[in-house]
């Protein structure tokens, strides 16, 4: 028995096993209870830090404990890779927003494995690709369609600069966090989903809940 820990060792043969073996994957089984562990999706900014650490980390304990109990477990990975960010990290590294952001996914996607969490990478996905948000789109226009989702006009923070509408937390001191301009308040046409309609039916069925 080595007197030291050798994690370089150790840690790179039980995850070459886990993965050969397939351990983290999820089939169907209808003879064991389903258990689904989904914690937060990272947003691919480059590198992870110690709170994605902190998280994924309870989130495997809580997957292989009911794993150990005998449920079916399902634990994916995704990458919350739209919007805003990816824009500016681009402008500021003078790259293509698609570029900057594969590159980055490619690279947070190593460091997970390397630190063997028991995740169904056969299940991945990232929210910018055509064939995950063809699916967003098509839930909008069924909600549409059933008007559930309408248009009115609502005010915003508008960045004259940036020609973009920008949320509170990137308002500082009442200028636009990137530009430093000064956030004008508008009113422009946006979409709402109409949630009070399901308000009392949400309401009165918290009783039927178990528990």
């Amino acid at each position: 028995m080595q007197e030291k820990y050798q994690p370089a060792e150790v840690e790179v043969a039980a995850q070459e096993l886990w993965q050969c073996s397939g351990a983290a994957r999820a089939v169907e089984d209808p003879e064991r209870p389903k258990y689904y562990c989904l914690s937060m999706f990272p947003y691919p900014s480059g590198k992870l830090h110690m709170g994605h650490v902190r998280n994924y980390t309870i989130g495997d304990v809580l997957a292989r404990f009911h794993r150990m109990l005998g449920y079916n477990v399902l634990q994916p990975m995704g990458w919350d890779a739209f919007g805003m960010p990816a824009e500016n990290a681009a402008i500021q590294n003078n790259v293509p927003p698609a570029q900057w952001t594969y590159a980055n996914i490619g690279y947070m996607k190593a460091q997970l494995q390397r630190l063997g969490f028991a995740l169904d990478w056969e299940r991945e996905l990232a929210t910018c690709r055509p064939e995950y948000y063809r699916w967003e789109q098509w839930l909008f226009t069924r909600l549409y369609e059933k008007g559930l989702i309408y248009k009115r006009l609502g005010t915003v923070n508008w960045d004259p600069v940036d020609q973009t509408v920008l949320a509170n937390e990137q308002v500082i001191d009442g200028r636009g966090w990137r530009s430093g301009a000064l956030i004008e308040k508008r009113e422009i046409p946006m979409y709402y989903m109409k949630i009070t309609a399901y308000a009392e039916e949400l309401l009165a069925d918290l009783d039927r809940l178990p528990g």
